[in-house]
């Protein structure tokens, strides 16, 4: 079975009802996104929503990559990548993450940033076997609260 990866650009309900049952793999805490909220992300310039899309059409994976312009120049940011665990030993990430490296240097981007917690093994695998390296930095989070 083959994959390819497709921006999303309209919304429907397969990629809504996909998103909400592939964001669980990723955050147990996190709701699923409404429709509105989707749409908002597929139609912001700023954001490529990526979908990994098997031959009988289903989306086994997501990834969000994020990009704006700061004075140093334009940034990218690759979030929430999501495999499908059932679609498992596809490079599904790898295909997203290439789709995500190759539209963020047609955009001008001159690197890619990225987070993984170290408990996804598989995904920081992923990540340091395509040349993406550990930076020493301190991650800071300030809650706003709800």
């Amino acid at each position: 079975m083959g994959v390819r990866v497709v921006e999303a650009t309209t919304v429907t309900p397969a990629l809504v009802e996909a998103l909400g049952a592939l964001l669980p793999h990723l955050s147990r805490s996190s709701p699923p996104p409404t429709e509105g909220e989707v749409r908002e992300m597929v139609e912001a310039p700023g954001t490529v929503l990526f979908t990994a899309v098997d031959d009988d059409e289903h989306i086994v994976g997501t990834l969000t990559l994020v990009l704006f312009r700061i004075p140093t120049g334009v940034r990218a940011w690759i979030e929430d990548v999501i495999a499908d665990p059932a679609a498992s030993g596809q490079g599904i990430g790898k295909l997203l993450t290439d789709a995500a490296l190759a539209e963020a240097r047609r955009r001008g981007a001159k690197n890619v940033d990225l987070t993984s917690r170290p408990s996804r093994e598989a995904a920081n695998h992923i990540y340091k076997s395509m040349g993406f390296q550990a930076r020493e930095t301190n991650v800071y989070r300030y809650e706003l609260g709800a």
